[in-house]
Parts: C-alpha cells; structure tokens; sequence
C-alpha cells in the first residue's frame, strides 16, 4: 500500500515462484501513465503452499491492489486506493510443550524423540478470510514552509476459524517417557480428562467462531518549517480518529473431539456436529468470572492528537519533542449462552493517556549522527479489542490498568569509505509496568501487574565492502528481567520470548555484472539464542539457526532467474511461541523464481 502507489513512469513486471512444499506464486505489477499528473497501478498475487516439514497444512491466498494517484508532480495530491485478499488455509497450533519426569525444565515435545511433522488438529479446522481496505491519500503543499496531509482508510474483514490446541497432560507425558508410549494421548481441545468422550463441555478456547470487523480511521497533519530568530524549527501535528467494531459468534461441537496419539496423530474424526452455540450452551467455554457466552460485540473509539517540534540550535545539534495525547472509549457485550443462569454482560471503559517524548541529535557532519531518545507508551486496555474473544476483563485493577512503558536509547550512525559502508550503534533501556500478555490457553489479551524491563546493546554493518560483494550483518544484546511480579518465582526471571542474544549475516557477490554470463551468488545465517516460554522460565525452547543462499542470473535488462535455499541444515526451529505450545518453522525449502521488468 506505501510502496507501489502509482508513478509518473510507465513500469511492468511479472514474476512466478515455485518450489518446495507444492508451492506455487505468482505476482503482476502494472503501472500506466494516463497523463502528466495521473497514473493507474494495478497489482495482484495468487499464492498456494503446504508447509515444508508439517503435516496436513496448506494455505491458498489471492488479492488484487488497484489504486489511482491524481496531481502527481503538483501542489495537491490525491492517491485512492483498494485491496482485497482472501485466504483458505489450515491453522497450525503447533506441538505440546512438556516437563519430562524428574527434571526442571521441559520444552516442545519435538525435543524428545516426536517427529517434527505431527499436526494435532483435525479435519474440522480451518481458517477463511476475506479482507477489503479503501484508502484516500491527499496532500497539498501550501507553501515553500508548510504542506499538509490527510489519510482516510476503512476496512472490512471476515473470518471463519476453526482450531485444535494439544494438551499432553502429566498422564500422557509418564506415558511416553516411563515406556508406554502407545497409550500417550493428546487432547485436543482442552486440559486433563477432556475431549475423549465425556460431552460437549469439555472444548477450551478458541471455539469455533465466525467474525465481522470493520474499522475506519483519518489522520489529519501538518508540517510546517520555519525560524524564529537563529532557530530552525519542523513541526508536525495533527489528529488521529479511529473506530473499530467487532461482532463474533461461537460455535460449539455436538461430539466431542477424540484423542489424538502422541507419536502417530490422525486429523481424521469425522463430523464433529458443529452447531451453533446458543443451540449447545453446555458446550460453551467458560470465561472465569465471565461466565459462558455465545456472542460478543464492542468497539474501540480512539482520539488522538499530537504535536511534535524539531529545534535546531545549531546547524549540527537539534532537539525533538512532544506528545500524544488519546481518549480511548471501549465497549463490550457478552451475550448468549444460559442466560438464566448466567446473564448478559456489559462493559464500558473511557481513558485518557498522555504520552510525550524528547530526543537530542547530533549532525556534526553529513556522515555521522548521534541521538539520545526518552519516550513513554501507553496500551489501554480494550485497545485490541479485534484481536481475541475477550479482550478485555472488568473485576480488578490490573486487568482494567493500561501497560505503559518508558523507553530510554542512545545510538550512533556513521558512513565511512565514501559512503558506501553503513554502520549504527544503539544503547537502550525499555521498562514496562503492567505489562501485557496473552492467555497460553485462550489467546486472551491479558494485563497483569508485572514490572518488566528489558536493556541492551544492538550493533549492525551494511554496505558495499568492494565492487559487486554487499553484506549485512547485525547482533543484539537483550537484557531482560522480571522486576516484580505476583508470580514470586517470575521475580528475576529473564522475561518470556525475548533472546539473551541474536545475530543475522548476510552476503551477496555479484560478478561479471555487465556480461553475458553475469552470476550473482550469496548467503547468510539467523540466528536466535533459547527463549523461554513462561514468567518463571521452566520451559523454554532451543537456539535457532537458520542457513539460507541464493544464486541468481539476470538475462538481458529486463529477464532474471533466481533459486532461493532456506533452511539448508533442515533444522528444528520454532516459531508462535506460547508458554504450553510451540509451532516447528519450516523445514528445508528451495523456490526457483523467474520475473520480468520492463
């Protein structure tokens, strides 16, 4: 949407991947000059692959992005633009995570002997999604000194989902590591004794659902240079206004889903009677406090306005700063289910939040640039309120208290060798207090009164080392820490997700460019340290290491071929890490490409 909006030179390319996995890609980019100040882009994707290493999965996509661009070249601008996307694929909840007997530390069940490819889901899962966005770009330069701006975007969106989470309980962990790993069996739809038979109320979130969203959004801004006596000034301020609604409707099953084997998982049970959930209330999930609903519905309305100045003092040192200021109003209805027995809730939170931030940057010369930054955040409660089936939970102050965080960072950029190396350097410190996380069991949104902070070193390199030979590289420090927490165990604790180091390399030598037989040729590697899983970090899973390449010919000006390899030791990475589950990564994959520009 920010990259290929349409331009004054007329431009088209195609490109087709396929590879590894069934999978098959291909992608149109066309852009036509209508006049001197009007152009049309039109771009579209269509998209089929099973997953490299997984059982059972697929994901088929297309979209299509038209969009016009009006004044091009002149005073006033305006850009319209649509997309639409859809989507049919099979969700991949991942692989248990367990505590091996007589240890401390557990992690995936993968790390114990389990194939990588077992999927635990079943036949019924499923995930459809059709998403339409509209948006109108308008800009108009008034002057030498001032322009302004004005975005408008809506959007629609759609979903069906359907998903199984596995659960190997203490029962089906002894199984399989005391011997008997014929009788380790996976729930797949909720804790201990559940799903195997014993009725409809036993699933755990999330059921079944069908969704409907929509949101529209403007931001409205100015920016404006000027002097006042010896100093320089940039400011931009403006509005930001947002709305966001959603409706959803569980659905619950009639049979309950059986158990899945351990070591040899089959997705196939049959119809499991999906119906909807006010016609099985006792198969809905229970909420806690909440009770069991069928239906939710809210909003999120936020008004925003800010104001940012750049003060130049001299002309090598300058100070930035300024705020944001919001009033987020959040509603929320849970309806449905038994309502004799458990009523309709209703729920509404108006807050306000202030946000400023001051930074201090340092140009001595075209070069080099050094900076200091202080900025706060603020993440009101509700404010996801499209993301989960209960975003927001009333009854205590920690679940209705905003997360706000304090960052404070230092950093350096130079360039050197006649600009053609890249280097950057930054030191920082982020702390949190009510941080926010997420329900391992249900995906909730949760706050909690945990006090994080997270501080550290981040180092890259980029640029052309000699004609032809590019490489990037960066490495990062992470130095977490749970502060205080309720969980006493959590308290100094390394916080959950976040590495204690990571590094990324990555080298391109293109030789012969200007010949016949022209050959580009390359490699890197990504690699991430253990992360653990949970607050008290007695689960965690392995470093990733990931080696990719790539070789790639160009024909003539307008033709290139190009064959990409990732994961070329195949090893067991993981990826959508949650404190009782982990997704394997995809495994060994290599995808050949041949595109067109002209």
């Amino acid at each position: 949407m920010v990259t290929k909006t349409p331009t004054l030179n007329d431009h088209y390319s195609a490109e087709f991947n396929g590879g590894s996995g069934s999978y098959y890609r291909g992608v149109l980019d066309v852009n036509k000059k209508l006049d001197d100040h009007t152009a049309l882009r039109i771009t579209g994707m269509g998209n089929e692959n099973n997953i490299v290493g997984r059982d059972f999965l697929y994901s088929h996509r297309w979209g299509i992005a038209p969009s016009i661009a009006f004044g091009l070249g002149s005073r006033a601008t305006l850009v319209l633009q649509y997309m639409h996307q859809q989507e049919n694929s099979i969700p991949d909840f991942g692989v248990p995570v367990v505590t091996p007997p007589g240890t401390k530390t557990g992690g995936p069940i993968t790390e114990y002997g389990i194939r990588r490819t077992n999927f635990y889901g079943t036949n019924n899962d499923q995930n459809a999604t059709n998403d339409n966005m509209e948006t109108a770009r308008f800009s108009y330069k008034l002057n030498d000194h001032i322009k302004f701006f004005d975005d408008l975007r809506g959007g629609q969106f759609y979903r069906t989902f359907a998903a199984s989470k596995a659960t190997c309980d203490t029962t089906c962990t002894n199984n399989y590591f005391l011997g008997h790993a014929s009788s380790a069996l996976v729930a797949r739809s909720g804790p201990s004794g559940a799903g195997k038979g014993t009725g409809p109320g036993t699933y755990m979130a999330p059921l079944p659902y069908q969704q409907t969203s929509w949101s529209v959004q403007n931001v409205g801004s100015m920016v404006a240079d000027f002097h006042t006596g010896f100093l320089k000034h940039q400011i931009v301020t403006g509005f930001d206004i947002e709305r966001v609604n959603d409706v959803r409707s569980q659905s619950t099953y009639l049979k309950a889903k059986p158990y899945a084997s351990l070591v040899n998982p089959d997705p196939s049970v049959g119809n499991l009677l999906l119906v909807p959930g006010d016609l099985n209330p006792g198969g809905l999930v229970s909420l806690g406090a909440l009770g069991a609903k069928s239906h939710s519905n809210g909003y999120g309305f936020d008004t925003g306005l800010f104001f940012y100045d750049q003060i130049w003092l001299t002309n090598w040192l300058s100070v930035k700063g300024g705020f944001r200021w919001d009033r987020w109003q959040t509603s929320y209805n849970l309806t449905g289910g038994n309502v004799k027995t458990n009523p309709d809730i209703h729920y509404h939170q108006v807050s306000s939040v202030f946000n400023p931030n001051v930074s201090l940057v340092g140009t001595p010369d075209e070069h080099q640039t050094y900076y200091f930054t202080w900025a706060t955040s603020t993440t009101p409660s509700g404010m996801y309120v499209t993301n989960g089936s209960v975003p927001i939970r009333p009854g205590t102050n920690s679940f209705a208290s905003p997360e706000k965080a304090t960052l404070y960072e230092v950093g350096a950029k130079y360039s050197a060798f006649h600009d053609r190396m890249g280097f950057t350097a930054s030191l920082f410190r982020l702390e949190k207090n009510n941080a926010i996380n997420a329900d391992p069991v249900t995906g909730q949104v949760l706050g909690s009164s945990d006090k994080q902070r997270n501080q550290g070193l981040e180092l890259s390199v980029g640029g052309m080392i000699m004609r032809g030979w590019n490489i990037s590289a960066t490495y990062a420090l992470y130095d977490s820490d749970t502060l205080n927490s309720d969980t006493a165990a959590a308290i100094g604790k390394q916080v959950q997700y976040v590495p204690h180091n990571q590094a990324t390399l990555w080298s391109v030598y293109e030789a012969f460019p200007n010949k016949l037989y022209n050959i580009s040729f390359g490699g890197g590697m990504t690699w991430r340290q253990h992360v653990w899983l949970n607050t008290t970090n007695t689960l965690r899973v392995p470093a990733n290491l990931d080696f990719d390449a790539v070789i790639s010919h160009r024909l003539g000006k307008h033709w290139k071929m190009s064959l990409n390899g990732y994961n070329l030791a195949n090893r067991l990475n993981y990826q959508s890490l949650f404190s009782n589950r982990a997704t394997p990564s995809t495994g060994r994959t290599f995808l050949g490409q041949i595109s067109l520009n002209y």
